[in-house]
């Protein structure tokens, strides 16, 4: 299985970014799928989850701002990122639950710089 992300860069403080993260392989189904970030420094914290039934849940500081959404037919999650600024910087990762052969198996993705300009 291969996780790809996509869409990351630098933004000035309120823009946008819309990041993409493809999963291919041997996959029957996706469970949840998420986006983490990794500020330097800092730990990972979980940023927006999804679950296969499109409920959605937030971190309380992207709250109003980021968009989480999927699609099921082409395996890929996006994140919209409104009214960036400076706490938003970091590295994101795109998490997934895949199904195969009735097994679980969470995959990450190789991470997508996002760096947001004061």
């Amino acid at each position: 299985v291969d996780v790809v992300e996509s869409g990351g860069g630098l933004v000035q403080a309120g823009g946008s970014l819309r990041l993409s993260c493809a999963a291919s392989g041997r996959i029957e189904s996706i469970n949840d799928m998420a986006w983490y970030r990794q500020a330097p420094g800092k730990q990972r914290e979980v940023v927006a989850r999804i679950n296969s039934g499109g409920r959605t849940h937030y971190a309380d500081s992207v709250k109003g701002r980021f968009t989480i959404s999927r699609d099921n037919a082409k395996y890929t999650v996006y994140l919209e990122m409104n009214s960036l600024n400076a706490e938003d910087t970091g590295v994101y990762y795109c998490n997934t639950e895949i199904v195969w052969e009735s097994r679980v198996a969470v995959y990450w993705g190789q991470g997508t710089q996002v760096t947001v300009s004061s």
